[in-house]
């Protein structure tokens, strides 16, 4: 049974700063709250920073978690609305039908794989390096895609084999006396992108460091796959899913979002 989690992280104090400061690290502090190690599970997380003083971190587990140390030590212990949020996920599963729409938001590093990219990494670099000299074939390697249309575009691309669509939005109709010829209310794509992020990081003190650009999605989807968009929620969308990217939630729309986009 899956379950949707919510933990009220406290930026100010010293442990929640090293955690939000690190994906790795913060990945870590996740699977430290399931009781079956090592975890062997799918576990999706997102931090969502809805206020300059408050982290919310939202965790998708297939077994019911615990959060007691990342709210002793991370959060506001005690406190109203300390506690976290855990929710059985099920509901929401079996409301997803075809034609249907939902509000969503997603969190995700958008790539495209080359096989020869022109700005490698360490990491990259180092692997072409010893497929040219063992003379093997290397897998294509990932590089961001670093504009917000760029961004757009690789969610549009993959949402048909996810199980949605993002419908058009509807513009507001002009006010009376101001119409002009163009009489479409077509105004794009339901989605856009609220925030981007560049994070850098490292595994380890004398590890190589990792770069993720990252592109914050919000809008309207519309359902065409039911048992796909099921999986896909549960299995998140894209790359570096253990550093907290790739979690689609869905919520109901508000009636003005249903009925005008």
């Amino acid at each position: 049974m899956p379950y949707l989690s919510k933990i009220a992280l406290n930026p100010r104090r010293r442990a929640a700063v090293s955690l939000l400061s690190s994906p790795h690290r913060l990945h870590a502090a996740v699977l430290a709250g399931l009781a079956v190690q090592p975890v062997t599970e799918r576990v999706l997380w997102r931090l969502d920073n809805n206020t300059p003083h408050r982290t919310d971190l939202l965790v998708l587990t297939h077994s019911r978690p615990s959060w007691a140390h990342l709210v002793d030590n991370a959060g506001w212990p005690g406190a109203d609305d300390g506690a976290p949020l855990i929710a059985d996920y099920t509901p929401l599963l079996e409301r997803i039908t075809r034609g249907r729409e939902f509000g969503f938001r997603l969190t995700a590093n958008p790539v495209r794989s080359l096989t020869q990219p022109s700005r490698p990494s360490q990491q990259q670099a180092a692997r072409l390096k010893a497929g040219a000299e063992n003379g093997t074939r290397t897998r294509g390697s990932r590089v961001a895609h670093r504009t917000a249309a760029q961004q757009l575009k690789w969610l549009l691309d993959r949402s048909e084999r996810h199980g949605f669509t993002v419908p058009d939005a509807t513009a507001t109709p002009p006010a009376p006396g101001l119409q002009t010829e163009d009489h479409s209310l077509s105004a794009g794509p339901a989605a856009t992108i609220v925030s981007r992020d560049i994070l850098r990081f490292r595994k380890h003190p004398d590890g190589p460091r990792v770069t993720l650009s990252t592109a914050t999605f919000e809008g309207r989807l519309r359902v065409t796959d039911p048992d796909t968009l099921r999986t896909t929620l549960l299995a998140g969308i894209g790359p570096a899913k253990g550093y907290g990217q790739g979690l689609l939630t869905l919520a109901p729309l508000r009636p003005r979002e249903a009925d005008h986009g």
